[in-house]
């Protein structure tokens, strides 16, 4: 007792500190993110911040969550019957979906109990590119369009992104299989392909699109009666999606990254929070060398898209 009162606690004998454990303050900025992000799952909340430099696993999110443990369903072998492209601007794929207003789909009185228009529904049309993600043209109608509504939205989709893509493949609605579409693709030299009901792979990118902006942006607001407003909403959506939103089968880029061959921010040097982790040493996917030195304190930022609390644009910066 008398050498700790002359020489202080630095005088016992203490553990090392392992060298892969996280310092406090990391659980401290997860759980943030949480709270201020609450639809974000431990996938989710990985990769925004491997995108802002600080590399974690899913599972170590998980604990860091105190997420109870769930047993994994065993996985189903399933066929390989996915659509695969090799570079941007080669397979498109075009869908339409509706998305209730605050008068939803339909009202208790005659005639109106059947309709999906508006001002029950909007109609959405998408085209997206296969290979990057990322979202090349939408449009917002008040009643299920026609072909010729379709054909404008790729027309305008194609001048935008400078070229056709070599392959389309839509579901087999009236829109697609007139025959009017049919010629039209054919005189830019698209090959229509129509996707397989209930296969897997065959149209499931646009399909995983389609929930991703109902689940993450459209459930989350009044759906608007104005078509401006509506479109508006739609359009902040598409630039998170394509420019912010981290994308799992991207490896935590976006898909204005993989499209335009951009460095993502995930493969930038990162900030590394562990004193004695070893600077050689691998990290949490995807693999990003230190930046600066090792035993950073960090605190996140989190921002929004036009102030919308449903698009979190997440950083970290270095706590003072």
């Amino acid at each position: 007792m008398s050498r700790l009162d002359e020489e202080g606690p630095a005088a016992l004998v203490q553990m090392r500190e392992p060298v892969n454990r996280f310092p406090d303050f990391v659980a401290h900025v997860v759980r943030s993110l949480k709270l201020l992000c609450p639809a974000m799952g431990k996938v989710r909340i990985a990769q925004f911040l491997a995108r802002a430099g600080l590399h974690l696993g899913s599972t170590t999110v998980a604990r860091m969550l105190a997420a109870p443990t769930r047993r994994r369903p065993a996985k189903h072998e399933i066929p390989n019957r996915a659509v695969r492209s090799s570079r941007p601007n080669q397979i498109w794929n075009v869908d339409l979906t509706t998305v209730p207003t605050a008068s939803g789909f339909w009202v208790p009185w005659v005639p109106w109990a059947l309709p999906q228009r508006w001002p029950f529904c909007w109609w959405v049309g998408v085209a997206v590119d296969h290979f990057s993600r990322r979202i090349m043209g939408v449009a917002v109608f008040t009643q299920n369009p026609t072909s010729v509504a379709v054909r404008q939205i790729l027309g305008r989709a194609i001048r935008e992104a400078g070229c056709a893509p070599s392959h389309l493949i839509t579901d087999q609605g009236t829109q697609f299989t007139d025959e009017r579409f049919r010629t039209w693709c054919h005189r830019r030299g698209i090959r229509q392909r129509f996707g397989a009901v209930q296969k897997y792979g065959s149209i499931s990118v646009i399909e995983r699109l389609m929930r991703t902006m109902k689940s993450e942006a459209l459930r989350r607001i009044l759906v608007p009666l104005d078509r401006r407003a509506f479109r508006r909403e739609v359009g902040l959506f598409v630039k998170w999606y394509n420019g912010h939103r981290p994308h799992s089968a991207l490896e935590a880029a976006t898909p204005t990254d993989i499209h335009f061959e951009h460095l993502p921010r995930s493969r930038a040097p990162r900030f590394e929070p562990r004193r004695h982790w070893p600077r050689g040493s691998p990290c949490a996917g995807p693999a990003a060398t230190v930046r600066g030195r090792c035993g950073q304190h960090l605190k996140p930022v989190v921002t929004h898209l036009a102030g919308r609390p449903h698009l979190p644009i997440v950083e970290l910066k270095p706590a003072a």
